[in-house]
C-alpha cells in the first residue's frame, strides 16, 4: 500500500477547490492527458470522469468513480482502467496550523494490477505520488484563495473530532 503525505501552504478548503474541479483532474494526476467530467455532480459520491492515458502513439481511456467524499476532508476514488483492473485512492486533509498536510493512499483493488502488485510496482506508485501531490501543490498555492472557508460557512465552525 503506497502511502505518502505532503504540506501544502494553503488551508484545506483551498485544496478542495481543486481536488472538487473535475475539469482539473489531468493537472494534478500523473498519467492523464485529458479528463472530462461525465457527471455534473462530482466530487459527490457515485459521479465519474472520464480520462485518457496516452503514451507515445497510444492511447486508452479509463474512468475515475468518487466512492467517498467528505467535503474539505476526505475523497476516496475509484479509477478502472480497463487492461489492468481498479485502484483505490484516498485522499485525506488535515489541518497544518494555516497549511494543509495531504496523505494520499493508493493500492490495488481488482483485476490484473492487484495480481501483479510487488515491490517494484509500490516503487513507481511511489513514484508517482511525489510527482501527484506536487503538482496539487503547485496549482493550489498558484490559485487565488478564497477568504472564507465555504465548508464552514454553510455548517459552522469545525471542531476537532464533531
Amino acid at each position: 500500500m503506497a502511502v505518502r503525505n505532503q504540506l501544502i501552504h494553503r488551508p484545506p478548503h483551498a485544496v478542495w477547490a481543486v481536488l472538487a474541479d473535475p475539469n482539473r483532474y489531468e493537472d494534478w494526476v500523473v498519467g492523464p492527458s485529458q479528463s472530462r467530467p461525465l457527471d455534473r455532480t462530482w466530487p459527490e459520491v457515485g459521479s465519474r470522469l472520464r480520462y485518457t492515458l496516452r503514451l507515445g502513439p497510444w492511447s486508452s481511456e479509463g474512468v475515475t468513480t468518487v466512492r467517498y467524499a467528505e467535503p474539505g476532508r476526505e475523497l476516496e476514488l475509484e479509477a478502472s482502467f480497463d487492461p489492468l483492473g481498479t485502484a483505490r485512492i484516498f485522499l485525506q486533509l488535515r489541518p497544518w496550523g494555516e497549511e494543509t498536510l495531504v496523505i494520499c493512499d493508493e493500492h490495488p483493488l481488482r483485476g490484473l494490477g492487484g495480481t501483479l502488485h510487488n515491490p517494484a510496482v509500490e516503487a513507481l506508485i511511489q513514484l508517482r505520488h511525489r510527482g501527484m501531490l506536487a503538482r496539487l501543490a503547485r496549482l493550489v498555492e498558484q490559485d487565488p484563495v478564497a477568504e472564507q472557508d465555504p465548508v464552514a460557512d454553510r455548517h459552522g465552525p469545525r471542531t476537532r473530532g464533531a
